[in-house]
């Protein structure tokens, strides 16, 4: 045995172990508001701050410790202090780079564990619906920065003649929008235009709703409960699968329904996790982040619905082509990409 080995992948582990638990302590501090207390960047003890947040101090002081240990937080002279580029990721929600929300996303997946286990002994499945409800708010949370900071901006823009079709006045799908982030982001965006927000899950469809009326935009987006292979309407100008293609039992059907729904000269635009084609390519940290949530999410949630195709949250570009090719688009084109996404195009 490698002495030296041994004692390298146990550093690994350990400072793995740690990741793990103090994502607990990020959700803790989102949810107690602990980070947006410390947002202004100034120096706080941890009594000021339990004051502040209405918290115990003393576990506040030992929260402050595990977050200055990571280096989370700046520590001198018993005071404790959250720089502003760390602010971005872990108190301000309107930042293209909150994550803190995201990190109950982690949390659904302790808690699931028995659900997990349960799924890799049997026939793998395990519906989204049967998770733990905080994977629900947790994905909107941990995808609407980046939907916020480049669907508007770039993604779209992307896509050939999509634009001026949204701002003349387009009618759009949005197949499997959860809690309807991305279609609000959109309807807010293009005022003439109509949005249909479909997705199987009834309880994220009525938070859609709410959260469409609570941003003004309720009398030009409706939310409808529906599969991807079977949601209603024809003559759209774009269908959007915004990170969920993956997800379904039946992408190639998802895919077909699209192609059928379409007008003439229509477009999909297809946001995926982003992935290289080869496993080998694949292993950094994205990599290994969305392999381990396609462990215990995406892939388990495929193979609980009919067809079961498992395509899995690192698919990559090719495997995608090959869905919407099977599906019957001749055209298929990475439009653009960030270091999370892929964003596809394909062309009726």
């Amino acid at each position: 045995m490698n002495e030296a080995k041994l004692q390298e992948f146990m550093g690994k582990l350990v400072g793995d172990m740690g990741g793990a638990a103090i994502m607990a302590n990020v959700i803790l501090g989102d949810e107690l508001g602990l980070y947006r207390a410390m947002a202004d960047g100034q120096p706080v003890t941890p009594e000021a701050l339990a004051a502040r947040s209405g918290c115990h101090a003393r576990l506040v002081r030992e929260w402050l410790s595990a977050q200055a240990a990571s280096g989370y937080v700046e520590h001198a002279d018993g005071a404790f202090r959250l720089p502003e580029e760390q602010a971005l990721a872990l108190a301000v929600e309107d930042s293209p780079v909150y994550v803190a929300g995201g990190a109950s996303v982690l949390c659904s997946m302790f808690l699931d564990k028995d659900k997990l286990v349960a799924a890799m002994r049997g026939n793998g499945a395990l519906s989204w619906a049967d998770h733990h409800p905080c994977l629900f708010s947790g994905t909107e949370r941990f995808f609407r920065p980046g939907y916020k900071a480049h669907l508007v901006s770039s993604w779209l823009p992307a896509l050939d003649g999509v634009v001026p079709r949204l701002e003349a006045g387009a009618k759009v799908a949005d197949v499997g929008c959860g809690h309807g982030a991305s279609t609000i982001v959109m309807a807010q965006a293009y005022p003439k235009s109509r949005f249909h927000g479909f997705d199987f899950h009834a309880a994220s469809i009525e938070q859609a709703q709410r959260r469409a009326d609570a941003a003004g935009v309720g009398g030009r987006v409706d939310f409808g409960c529906a599969t991807a292979s079977g949601f209603p309407g024809s003559d759209y100008d774009l269908v959007c699968f915004f990170d969920c293609l993956h997800d379904m039992g039946d992408p190639v059907g998802a895919a077909r329904r699209a192609h059928q729904a379409l007008k003439p000269g229509g477009t999909v635009l297809l946001v995926e996790p982003f992935a290289n084609d080869a496993l080998e390519q694949n292993l950094n940290p994205v990599g290994r982040l969305f392999y381990a949530a396609s462990t215990c999410i995406c892939t388990p949630n495929s193979l609980s619905q009919e067809v079961g195709l498992g395509l899995g949250a690192q698919a990559g570009e090719r495997r995608l082509r090959q869905v919407f090719a099977e599906a019957g688009f001749s055209s298929f084109r990475r439009a653009t990409e960030t270091p999370f996404n892929l964003v596809l195009e394909a062309r009726k």
